[in-house]
């Protein structure tokens, strides 16, 4: 260990911290996000209108996937006051953790203790176009325009093929964004996956 003896010691310490800041500020901001994000888990909150379908879906596949290195929210800009059955059935149906589940107001992530997010991705089109509130940590915002199966009609096994179509899509789609180096998750990659990952 390094000692340091008086007034000397203490303004080379003083020194050492300042160049180290100014590196880290220095460099690009997903090389300080990096940085920041070694002892923390990466948080991405999924926003469509009702979240009640896809941005549950989403929430619940990030957070299975991502084994406690990722946690997936939800919410929405009208929420649909309940989670569609049909999305919980999917869920369940793949062994997927569908407790404590519920459709909420993005303003709960505004209120102060809420968690950080480190990217916003929206999942239906009509959430695309609709202002956002600025959220704590400045994330990125990405874009995943996807249909929303709770408009489709049709027998309960209809009904049923067309959500996990819907799952099995979110899950190609996270399955990508997980595979991208930390330093590449910006706003551009994580749009180009839907390109990439069609329905």
């Amino acid at each position: 260990m390094w000692r340091f003896q008086g007034r000397t010691g203490k303004t080379r310490i003083i020194t050492i911290i300042i160049k180290i800041s100014w590196k880290c500020l220095a460099t690009s901001p997903e090389y300080l996000l990096e940085t920041l994000m070694l002892d923390r888990t990466y948080n991405v909150l999924f926003l469509c209108t009702g979240n009640s379908c896809r941005s549950i879906i989403a929430e619940c596949l990030l957070t299975h996937l991502g084994r406690g290195r990722l946690k997936g929210y939800s919410a929405g800009s009208h929420p649909a006051g309940q989670v569609n059955p049909s999305a919980i059935r999917a869920l369940a149906k793949r062994g997927i953790a569908t407790e404590g589940l519920q459709s909420k107001n993005w303003d709960e992530f505004e209120t102060a203790g809420a968690p950080v997010m480190d990217l916003i991705i929206t999942v239906c089109d009509n959430a695309a176009g609709e202002t956002c509130p600025v959220w704590p940590g400045h994330p990125v915002g990405a874009h995943w325009g996807l249909a929303d199966p709770a408009l489709f009609t049709g027998t309960l096994e209809e009904t049923a093929a067309v959500f996990d179509a819907t799952l099995n899509h979110l899950e190609r789609l996270i399955l990508g964004f997980l595979d991208l180096p930390q330093d590449k998750r910006s706003a551009d990659k994580v749009n180009e996956l839907l390109e990439k990952i069609p329905a």
